[in-house]
């Protein structure tokens, strides 16, 4: 006797059968297509990302910022002496780095400002003519 795949029968109940030799199983019929998927409802979600959770992100942001703001100026505490431009003053070293790194930030957000002003002047000139 050789071992067949029973035929399909709708009235069998599915079980954890294994097919003899890869055959479809008796719980699926091997004509039958998947279930269509229902269509997705047209509401918004109420937990959507909005301007809110946004600004909520960003003040969790600056308060973590902050406080490891606030351990590295406890950390550093040291004075050390400055000379800068004729300058000479002695300054705790964590002021110091945080002046130099202020200073770097409006260098560079002076940079960009300019450049995305260069580029929206371009864009209207491209408009226009």
């Amino acid at each position: 006797m050789t071992d067949t795949p029973a035929p399909y029968d709708p009235t069998r109940p599915a079980g954890p059968s294994t097919p003899p030799s890869g055959g479809p199983t008796p719980d699926r019929a091997p004509d039958r297509a998947p279930e269509p998927t229902p269509p997705a409802r047209e509401h918004q979600d109420p937990l959507r990302g909005s301007r809110t959770s946004g600004a909520w992100a960003g003040v969790i942001a600056a308060a973590v910022l902050l406080i490891l703001l606030v351990i590295f100026i406890a950390q550093n505490t040291e004075s050390t002496d400055i000379q800068f431009l004729g300058f000479d003053g002695s300054l705790p070293l964590a002021v110091a780095l945080l002046v130099a790194t202020v200073v770097g930030m409006v260098v560079a957000g002076a940079v960009g400002s300019l450049r995305i002003l260069q580029l929206r002047r371009r864009i209207k000139r491209e408009r226009k003519g």
